[in-house]
């Protein structure tokens, strides 16, 4: 594993922190099972980890590695269900939020399939629910081209191509793992200071410049000891996923309006909607604590796998000016993504990996929130010759209030939502909240010369 991906699966010592991304897909009618189940095979074929399970390596020396599963059992992972009446979306989101809070087995790769039946008009619903070490959401979006189809007649594909596993023994692991460890940091800081020729004529400008790095590693694996909501500080097990939904190209136009992105968008209209959700506690707020996953995919990265980095910062919310308060997201979120530790996520994720996990869980715990944005299909997608309608994904709180998680698909923003229901037991006004905040930066959108861009 790596320093990543041990992260993610780390946090499974606090059952608060599990790490299950679960994703919902809406058909539009039933999906030709033989089909689906070739399908979904190629699909852990094209991926090995779907294939894997961890194997340990004796007194945690180093992290567990991924084995083939010598009794790998596809139908075990495939399942099929009928809803119970109302077999409608609340249905779904029911038997999906029992997944997102049910522990995977670790003797099995860490994931499940399940097509629900007896939806009205012959449509269904399919719900996949992965482990964060499996990949992170845009690896997952990557898997989900393996699987899913261009036409309802199907899609031509190649042949699969499938790289050879590196093979240790356990010594050789433990010497590998920990040499990585400890010279991540330094190789890191090489890569990113001036040449031998330049580093010898500026001493001081190479000093400082590993410094600054150093620093900036601190700055994304600092503790955090104080949690900014003074209303989302409770914390439990109980989960619950709602969604909402919004035009794509309306959220965008509000963002281009102060020359933002579709991300600072969705912060915004989170951070509006926090403001008016504690204004009914009468709880004002002048900022709130944000994990935003960066990542750092690139065309030549294997698919699957964690390739981002977790930036944790506190986020603006004295305003309720939307396009005032999307700027001063775009000029925060764009500083933390020219961090120079940022390209260094293993470094980070190393220094995580060496807190005591009950330090770390505190830490995370402080968080107020976690939003993810992960572009989705602006085109048709099929699975197995049913139509997929809308996409709901649903990220892992990991120990904050909630999860905000926006996946676009044929030109509609689908925000998945998981809420710790301890720290947001009013769910029905939590939600009408956040509703409001969105709305609220789609009509900033529509009229930008009332609000002038702020400079």
């Amino acid at each position: 594993m790596t320093q990543s991906d041990l992260f993610t699966w780390s946090m499974e010592q606090d059952p608060m922190l599990r790490s299950t991304i679960v994703t919902v897909l809406l058909l539009d009618t039933e999906p030709d099972w033989a089909t689906l189940v070739r399908m979904i095979d190629r699909g852990t074929r094209v991926v090995p980890r779907f294939r894997h399970t961890l194997s340990p390596v004796p007194l945690s020396l180093a992290p567990p590695r991924w084995k083939p599963d010598e009794d790998f059992d596809l139908f075990w992972h495939i399942r099929r269900a009928t809803l119970a009446r109302p077999a409608n979306l609340a249905a779904v989101l029911e038997f999906a939020r029992t997944e997102a809070m049910t522990a995977f087995d670790p003797a099995r790769p860490l994931w499940k399939f399940t097509l629900l039946t007896g939806m009205p008009g012959g449509k269904c619903a399919a719900v996949l629910t992965v482990h964060h070490s499996l990949t992170d959401g845009i690896g997952g979006i990557q898997i989900a081209g393996e699987i899913l189809d261009f036409s309802r007649e199907g899609t031509e594909r190649g042949p699969i191509k499938v790289g050879n596993e590196p093979s240790m023994g356990t010594l050789a692991d433990i010497v590998a793992w920990n040499w990585a460890t400890g010279s991540s940091l330094l190789t890191g800081s090489l890569a990113r200071t001036p040449k031998l020729m330049r580093s010898l004529a500026d001493p001081v400008g190479t000093v400082r410049g590993s410094a600054t790095l150093a620093t900036s590693v601190l700055r994304l694996a600092r503790p955090v000891t104080t949690t900014l909501s003074p209303v989302m500080t409770d914390r439990s097990l109980g989960r619950q996923l709602t969604v909402l939904q919004f035009p794509l190209k309306q959220l965008s136009d509000s963002a281009l309006a102060v020359e933002c992105t579709l991300n600072d968008a969705f912060l915004t209209a989170l951070v509006l909607g926090l403001r008016q959700y504690h204004a009914r506690y009468d709880a004002p707020i002048e900022r709130l604590r944000l994990t935003m996953p960066i990542s750092l995919r690139t065309p030549d990265d294997p698919i699957g796998g964690n390739r981002i980095t977790l930036a944790r910062f506190a986020i603006p919310a004295d305003t309720d000016n939307a396009l005032k308060q999307m700027w001063q997201v775009h000029t925060l979120v764009e500083r933390w993504r020219r961090e120079p530790a940022i390209p260094l996520s293993n470094t980070v994720a190393a220094v995580f990996n060496r807190m005591p996990s009950a330090v770390l869980a505190e830490m995370l715990k402080h968080v107020d929130f976690v939003a993810s944005d992960v572009p989705g299909s602006p085109i048709p997608l099929y699975l197995a010759g049913a139509e997929v309608e809308h996409v709901h994904a649903f990220g892992p709180t990991l120990g904050t209030a909630f999860n905000a998680t926006l996946l676009s698909h044929l030109g509609t923003c689908h925000i998945g939502l998981t809420i710790d229901t301890a720290a947001v037991p009013d769910i029905a006004d939590f939600v009408a909240c956040i509703d409001s905040g969105f709305r609220k930066v789609l009509a900033a959108g529509a009229r930008p010369d009332d609000q002038a861009r702020p400079q």
